[in-house]
């Protein structure tokens, strides 16, 4: 079972790497990211956690 999956995900990743899908999902995903401004938030919940836990 453990091989099929790693053959499926392969398989997977070469047929979006030609397509240039992979690529393309990359992208939209660090636009998303950065529309929800994910990295400031989590910025300030590390300063938080530090400056409270530690």
């Amino acid at each position: 079972i453990v091989v099929s999956k790693m053959n499926m995900r392969a398989g997977i990743n070469q047929k979006l790497t030609e397509t240039g899908e992979r690529e393309r999902l990359k992208e939209l995903l660090r636009a998303k990211l950065i529309e929800c401004a994910w990295a400031t938030r989590a910025k300030l919940h590390l300063k938080f956690k530090k400056k409270f836990f530690f």
